[in-house]
């Protein structure tokens, strides 16, 4: 049985641990729009708090295990990006590997196709070790009649003392221009993450990568 009961993920000063469509959105969306005249504008950002909405009512229905995000105004404009952790396991008699992770994992859920940035590669989590990682620009149904473009990334965290069990630490954005800087941080975040017991020791890291 594994003694890794707990995880710690470390999210930036910005960010929430909060359901974000709550009075936090609303304020921020207000301070967003009053630095505009656009119209244009106006609605863009307004399609992006609705699209931050969905993505944590999304995450809860799919029972994430932390589920996280940031609604900041820079001088730049404005920046929105979400943190989830889930809970999968790896059906009976197969193996999590690089082939099953492509086609499980960073597939546009409002097209069923990868998108063609999509990059299937391993990465290396101090605290964890070499785990699998898929990142992508994925066009994500939210609604039914609501589709988002999002610079996606996806972590494999194999939970220690199992060989089916995984947390998966996924973080997306819709600020596409930012693109390496949305990755950057988004590898950061990732990197803190770790598996800890009960009473709170950390669990080394095992220096295994997925099969290919």
């Amino acid at each position: 049985m594994s003694t890794a009961r707990r995880f710690l993920l470390d999210i930036p000063d910005q960010w929430q641990q909060v359901d974000l469509s709550g009075e936090e959105l609303a304020r921020t969306r207000a301070q967003a729009l009053a630095t505009t005249d656009d119209p244009r504008e106006k609605a863009r950002i307004n399609d992006m708090f609705r699209q931050g909405r969905e993505v944590t009512r999304a995450a809860r229905r799919h029972g994430a295990l932390l589920a996280a995000g940031t609604a900041t105004m820079y001088t730049e404009g404005l920046f929105l990006a979400y943190g989830m952790v889930f809970a999968v396991s790896t059906p009976e008699g197969e193996e999590l590997t690089l082939p099953v992770l492509s086609a499980r994992l960073g597939v546009s859920s409002a097209t069923g196709v990868a998108p063609r940035d999509r990059v299937i590669a391993s990465a290396k989590i101090p605290h964890v070790g070499t785990v699998a990682r898929v990142t992508g620009t994925e066009v994500t149904r939210l609604t039914g009649d609501i589709d988002v473009k999002l610079l996606t990334m996806h972590t494999m965290m194999p939970v220690p003392g199992s060989t089916e069990d995984f947390l998966v630490v996924t973080l997306a954005s819709p600020n596409l221009p930012l693109k390496n800087e949305v990755y950057d941080l988004f590898d950061a975040i990732t990197g803190t993450f770790r598996f800890v017991t009960d009473d709170g020791v950390q669990v080394p890291p095992k220096d295994d990568t997925v099969a290919a």
